[in-house]
């Protein structure tokens, strides 16, 4: 192998260790190709492919013309240079099938390109069984790369998120992921961390879609769908009572009202699966120190049984509440956070997305067209874009982040306009007039009282504190009053 081959090779490996979404990954691919950065990274990738296979065909067909082989350390360097190739021709069927189990759902997809790639690893010297993981392994990185990157945006914290999506799935070096991690990520819990509507659940699902699922070649799919490996609860929707059930399955007559057993979310979790615990700010002590004891030793029982199960999968959380408040008050244990808190991501507010990046906007409003309308339209994408900048009034916070602003674009669809102001708060004198004339209703009244609290206090918790309720039924009072 040339000397130029050999650095070429390198380049090469070191490309493939780099996160996709980070500008050192860009740089060797612009320094290795020549292109321009503003080429789309696709074409960037595509010559780069070609070129390395132009090179892997020359080295080859030398060494076979001069009759020598390679050395050990030119062998490792060209089968760097094989999978990159081999990996990047098959993009397009990798995304073809990701698509297809989506619609597919919960039964595994046959892949009928699977032969095809195990053949091409083994004629470059790889085991039956290297080759089974690296296909596997191909999978799940064009699962994660398609998953984060349909977090769109140009804003500096939103490529920012997107790598960190992708470091939290392989590590900051891939090849540390293939060496010791790829069945060890269990041992590291996520949190998330964002405004209500910022998209935490998209975040989530980018991780929990994304883990190693090993590839059965006899029945010629994988193990298991992707779509079945990921599983999300919203804690802050299940009564005290009813939180233990969802989360650890219960015997059959364990309470009133259990006429079945019932198997919790931790018990349909496969091994190579995630659990998303959505609104985890708003679990009780109790419960945190079950969740804390299946998080430290993996083991669990349902309730009202003496069973011992393992739950196998990871772990991801998501809270939309300070953290250091919720610590600082007791609400949160210490020792239940630092088991959560393997990697502890922030998904950034529509806010700074704009103050870093202002025509993100119209990025973010394709995807949300295209979503609602089945199909992409520039026109609109354009034409609704600028009816919220010329309409929306200076310095507009979006408090509900994306998904308010996916309801904008519902709402301008339908009426083509959009009320801005958040509700105006009745005057004082209403509410004492209808106290005095007997309108309300119990229920009215608490849920004005604690909205009124809530706009003065700014968090359900100091709400709690004057009311002596506790924080969940300040919420719901809350939101009860902001859907009248």
């Amino acid at each position: 192998m040339e000397t130029s081959e050999r650095e070429f090779f390198i380049r090469i490996k070191k490309a493939i260790t780099l996160n996709p979404f980070s500008s050192q990954r860009l740089a060797v691919d612009l320094e290795l190709t020549g292109m321009s950065p503003d080429s789309p990274n696709e074409e960037i990738i595509q010559k780069l492919t070609h070129t390395v296979g132009g090179v892997i065909e020359r080295v080859i067909q030398r060494s076979r013309d001069q009759g020598q082989s390679l050395s050990n350390g030119d062998s490792e360097l060209l089968r760097y240079g094989m999978l990159f190739r081999v990996f990047h021709l098959y993009c397009d069927e990798y995304d073809q099938l990701i698509q297809q189990q989506i619609e597919r759902g919960k039964d595994s997809c046959r892949v009928i390109f699977a032969r095809e790639v195990l053949q091409r690893l083994t004629e470059f010297g790889l085991s039956d069984s290297d080759a089974l993981r690296s296909f596997a392994l191909f999978f799940q990185m064009r699962r994660a790369y398609f998953f984060i990157r349909s977090i769109v945006g140009e804003s500096q914290c939103i490529k920012e998120l997107r790598k960190s999506l992708w470091n939290n799935i392989f590590t900051n070096n891939i090849g540390l992921y293939d060496s010791f991690l790829w069945n060890r990520m269990e041992d590291f819990s996520t949190m998330l961390l964002g405004e209500t509507g910022t998209g935490k659940g998209m975040a989530a699902a980018a991780i929990g879609r994304s883990a190693f699922i090993p590839f059965d070649e006899k029945n010629g799919c994988f193990s298991e769908s992707f779509v079945k490996t990921f599983i999300t609860i919203n804690l802050s929707q299940f009564s005290e009572q009813l939180i233990e059930s969802e989360l650890f399955g219960h015997k059959k007559g364990a309470f009133t009202g259990a006429v079945d057993a019932h198997k919790g979310i931790f018990a349909r979790c496969s091994p190579h699966g995630a659990i998303f615990l959505d609104e985890i700010g708003d679990v009780s002590v109790p419960v945190q120190i079950k969740l804390l004891q299946v998080l430290q030793d993996r083991h669990y029982s349902p309730v009202g049984s003496h069973n011992v199960e393992r739950f196998q999968g990871r772990v991801i959380a998501a809270t939309n509440q300070s953290i250091s408040a919720i610590r600082k008050k007791g609400e949160f244990r210490d020792d239940f956070y630092y088991r959560l808190c393997s990697d502890i991501i922030e998904v950034p507010t529509l806010r700074r997305r704009l103050e870093e990046h202002p025509d993100e906007i119209f990025v973010i409003l394709s995807f949300i067209i295209k979503r609602i309308l089945g199909r992409s339209s520039q026109e609109l994408v354009e034409d609704i874009g600028e009816y919220i900048l010329t309409n929306q009034p200076k310095e507009y916070p979006w408090q509900g982040n994306v998904r308010e602003l996916e309801q904008c674009v519902r709402q301008i669809l339908l009426h083509w306009s959009y009320s801005w102001q958040q509700p105006q708060e009745e005057p004082v004198e209403y509410l004492g007039a209808a106290i005095e004339n007997g309108k309300l209703t119990a229920q009215q009244l608490l849920a004005h009282y604690c909205h009124r609290l809530y706009t003065k206090l700014g968090t359900y918790e100091a709400v709690g504190q004057v009311t002596e309720l506790d924080r969940r039924t300040v919420k719901k009072y809350v939101v009860q009053y902001q859907q009248r």
